[in-house]
């Protein structure tokens, strides 16, 4: 599939300030982007997801707090990425 972007306005620096979720290799990350570079993301106020539940839910299902202001989380280690609840 070919699609026409403005990568100025792409990817996750795009997200910044905006709740998002993390699909990375082990886990699923929530919290507010407030953080990007060629390494890591910050998120501020992060949580892991053990489970979603139903997508149009207001919450997810099981969103444990980590009990830290900012979590580091490894580029390389996202495989996706949304905005969140």
């Amino acid at each position: 599939m070919q699609k026409l972007i403005d990568v100025k306005d792409a990817g996750l620096p795009s997200l910044l300030n905006e709740k998002v979720i993390l699909f990375c290799a082990n886990y699923f990350y929530a919290g507010t982007l407030t953080g990007v570079n060629k390494t890591f993301v910050l998120l501020t106020d992060p949580s892991i997801v053990y489970e979603t539940g139903e997508w149009g839910a207001k919450a997810w299902k099981d969103a444990q707090p980590l009990h830290v202001k900012e979590l580091y989380v490894r580029v390389s280690m996202i495989e996706a990425y949304a905005k969140g609840k």
